[in-house]
């Protein structure tokens, strides 16, 4: 016999622990009510007053669980996981045949269906899709498509076989028959059978109108796939060259417009030069005529890199004059400092009195000296690419073996005599010669070392 116990472990009831006796009929009548009074004492606890919606999550649950340490997302799955069963009749499902049209055979297949769905056709079917091949008649194949190199045999079997395997031309070179027919590449049968599909559409299309036709490069193809044959034969000694040749090819681009950069930076230098001159000039006419007016509004304007652009103070309020003679940020301490060393070597107060004249005067000698300044750095800079490009031309002179530059090599470019119009000539056609400073690769130096000794047996062997 059950107990008090068991039966409220079924019916989920609250009970003492020490209640085993047997179930009366109050307990099973008053069993929803004890379930309401449950679910209301547990609603009865409410938000504190002052205390955030969000905060309070974190405290409490309905179910008083711990808040989650991790964020989860219980929108997946289902969202009830009992069955709902209702008292409607289950839809009838009956064990039927049916045919699918893809086969050609009238294969006869059975499944389970709804009995609702008898007679319907297979719902896989739309998925049946197949490429329309087209198809000429004898008259149409003597008139428009006749080739010399293709039968009319071999040109049916062709379009027999793409019609079976859906224009896979590698499955239709694999089962083409090549004992009967010539043997034929993928490229040839691909060329046929677009040729005779562009002829087909423009000979089928309506007078007026312009059909649009695939047109197949078998040449192209056949070039892409020796190359990409050649590719793959590589020996590792050439993926290697080719590898090296592409890093030297980056140093040589990277310097290339590490040079231009360089150019640019050193005409504006020079076009800034020029304009502080001309607006130089045009001070000193303007104040022997005593036209100031006229001085400023022909004075020419200043590109930003002539030297030190001191900020305009303008702003309300009263500033110190001293301010105006405060080198901006952007001068760097290398710039600084040497003005500061041209100062002191020329005896100019490094702080002088700041009137009006003196600041602007002060300025305008600090701007000078950066420019000459950089001039010189620009100038440095040229004369030393100058001298490393003469020494690597020697270099590959002596490398080539074709004779060194006559003269000192520490002598001037005038003084100094490069090899002749003949001697370049009798080099090796294979030899390498980078104006930019670019090591050559150890496959083309081994064939110039090739060439020279075998030009160098010739020579010793004729009388």
């Amino acid at each position: 016999m059950a107990t008090g116990a068991d039966v409220r472990d079924i019916l989920e009831l609250a009970g003492g622990d020490g209640d085993t006796g047997p179930i009366s009929k109050k307990d099973i009548i008053n069993s929803d009510k004890k379930k309401v009074k449950k679910s209301t004492e547990t609603l009865t606890f409410k938000r504190p007053e002052g205390m955030h919606r969000e905060v309070y999550a974190l405290l409490y649950s309905d179910k008083k669980d711990a808040p989650p340490l991790l964020p989860s997302d219980t929108t997946q799955g289902y969202r009830t996981v009992k069955a709902k069963l209702g008292c409607k009749k289950v839809r009838p499902w009956k064990w039927m045949p049916f045919t699918n049209p893809a086969r050609k055979d009238g294969a006869i297949f059975h499944h389970w269906r709804r009995a609702v769905e008898e007679g319907k056709d297979y719902p896989f079917a739309r998925f049946n899709k197949t490429v329309q091949v087209p198809v000429y008649s004898e008259q149409e194949y003597q008139m428009y498509l006749h080739d010399d190199g293709w039968t009319k045999a071999e040109t049916d079997h062709l379009f027999d076989l793409c019609k079976r395997f859906d224009l896979r031309f590698i499955v239709i070179h694999d089962r083409y028959d090549h004992q009967q027919y010539r043997k034929r590449s993928v490229e040839d049968l691909k060329e046929r059978y677009y040729n005779i599909c562009g002829k087909l559409t423009k000979v089928r299309a309506p007078s007026g109108t312009e059909p649009k036709v695939y047109i197949f490069d078998a040449g192209h193809e056949r070039r892409r796939k020796d190359q990409l044959e050649r590719l793959f034969n590589r020996t590792p000694e050439q993926v290697a060259e080719e590898e090296y040749l592409m890093q030297e090819l980056r140093k040589i681009e990277t310097r290339k417009k590490e040079r231009e950069k360089k150019a640019q930076d050193l005409q504006k230098l020079i076009t800034a030069a020029d304009s502080t001159t001309e607006m130089r000039r045009g001070d000193r006419k303007a104040t022997k005529k005593k036209l100031p007016q006229k001085r400023e509004a022909e004075k020419p304007a200043v590109p930003e890199t002539a030297g030190i652009k001191f900020p305009d103070f303008k702003s309300a309020g009263v500033s110190l004059r001293s301010q105006r003679m405060k080198l901006p940020s952007s001068v760097g301490q290398k710039k600084i400092k040497a003005i500061e060393q041209i100062l002191t070597e020329q005896g100019v107060d490094l702080n002088p009195m700041p009137t009006e004249e003196i600041v602007a005067m002060f300025n305008e000698l600090r701007s000078d000296l950066v420019l000459v300044y950089e001039l010189k750095q620009a100038h440095s800079n040229c004369e030393y690419e100058q001298q490393m490009l003469r020494h690597r031309y020697d270099a590959l002179l002596k490398a080539g073996g074709t004779g060194t530059p006559h003269g000192d090599g520490a002598a001037g470019p005038d003084s100094q005599n490069w090899a002749g119009v003949d001697d370049i000539k009798t080099e090796p056609k294979e030899q390498i010669i980078d104006v930019v400073g670019a090591p050559l690769t150890p496959n083309s130096r081994k064939r110039r070392e090739s060439a020279s000794s075998s030009s160098s047996v010739k020579k010793m062997k004729k009388p």
